[in-house]
């Protein structure tokens, strides 16, 4: 067998069950890790992760807080992909554009979740 490893001798369908457990249980681990901030949906986009790679871009960006269909779809019409493409489908140039409008989308929501109080407001 040139490169190819069996991880369990067994049926075929119980290899297949226990590879698609084990990127069903990766992708949701990813999805976390984006929903809790500790790692964002652009490092995901440009780095392709081997879970990530056959996900669907929607599911990556709608793993982000405040981020839902509706938010998703108009995000990526502006590239004109659909949600269902897969992040590991993207051309470099893709990735490249959506990481860079994705940044610009969290640095404009970092600044519009500050909250800037008028001096007038304030009592001495």
């Amino acid at each position: 067998m040139d490169g190819l490893q069996m991880t369990t001798p067994g049926p075929q369908h119980l290899r297949a069950l226990e590879r698609a457990n084990r990127v069903r249980l990766a992708r949701a681990e990813l999805k976390r890790r984006i929903a809790d901030g500790e790692v964002s949906a652009a490092e995901v986009l440009l780095s392709s992760p081997w879970e990530a790679s056959s996900m669907a871009i929607g599911d990556v960006l709608m793993s982000q807080r405040r981020w839902g269909s509706t938010r998703c779809r108009k995000f990526l019409a502006m590239f004109r992909l659909a949600e269902t493409k897969s992040v590991g489908s993207l051309t470099e140039r893709q990735r490249h554009a959506l990481a860079a409008q994705l940044d610009a989308h969290a640095s404009i929501e970092r600044g519009a979740c500050r909250i800037d109080v008028a001096p007038e407001l304030v009592s001495a």
